[in-house]
């Protein structure tokens, strides 16, 4: 008997306090593309990842309602794009927070981010913080065993914008994220892990 592969799921998790952050911007349409890929995908952006500091001694049923969303979905995820502001040169502590609350799925049945592809999108105001950020978000990536795709974007926006419609208006990196959502969504569909 054939069967009919169950529909893979993405999480997007990026942004910042500001409503219709670049960093969002590209996350959407990072997001978009995968889902034109059959991807069903969920972002966690902006106001969704205001939450207290991760703290570890804190009970499970005390977590704040946007920190259990943000575990049940990364719990049930396939793969994940993580998308961050550059601030100063690493990550903006409103996701370095977010991923500090991925702690609590150490004893899932795939700890942390197991057998998981994770997109990394870095955006700036140049390439140095940009490539820096990048880097230190394929770092905690590894720490949460995780598998950073084999590529991962700068935006620089003093280079990129997007539209109105939430498109890139550089063909070149759009290009880029559209790569990466096909490697995350690949990877997921693997069936070894």
């Amino acid at each position: 008997m054939y069967e009919v592969p169950r529909p893979i799921s993405i999480v997007g998790i990026g942004g910042s306090t500001r409503p219709g952050s670049t960093a969002e911007l590209a996350l959407r349409a990072t997001l978009a593309a995968a889902a034109r890929l059959g991807a069903r995908t969920t972002v966690i952006g902006g106001a969704e990842l205001i939450m207290p500091l991760y703290d570890p001694g804190e009970r499970p049923r005390d977590r704040c309602r946007p920190a259990r969303r943000l575990l049940d979905a990364v719990a049930e995820a396939d793969g994940v794009v993580i998308a961050s502001p550059a601030y100063h040169g690493s990550t903006s502590g409103l996701i370095k927070n977010a991923l500090d609350h991925i702690e609590e799925l150490r004893t899932d049945r795939r700890p942390y981010l197991t057998g998981r592809a994770v997109g990394c999108l870095a955006v700036s105001q140049g390439w140095q913080s940009g490539v820096a950020t990048l880097g230190t978000l394929r770092t905690i990536t590894h720490a949460l065993r995780g598998w950073p795709t084999p590529l991962g974007v700068v935006v620089n926006t003093s280079a990129v914008g997007f539209t109105e419609d939430g498109s890139c208006t550089d063909p070149h990196v759009r290009e880029q994220m559209e790569t990466m959502a096909r490697q995350v969504v690949e990877f997921a569909r693997t069936p070894v892990h």
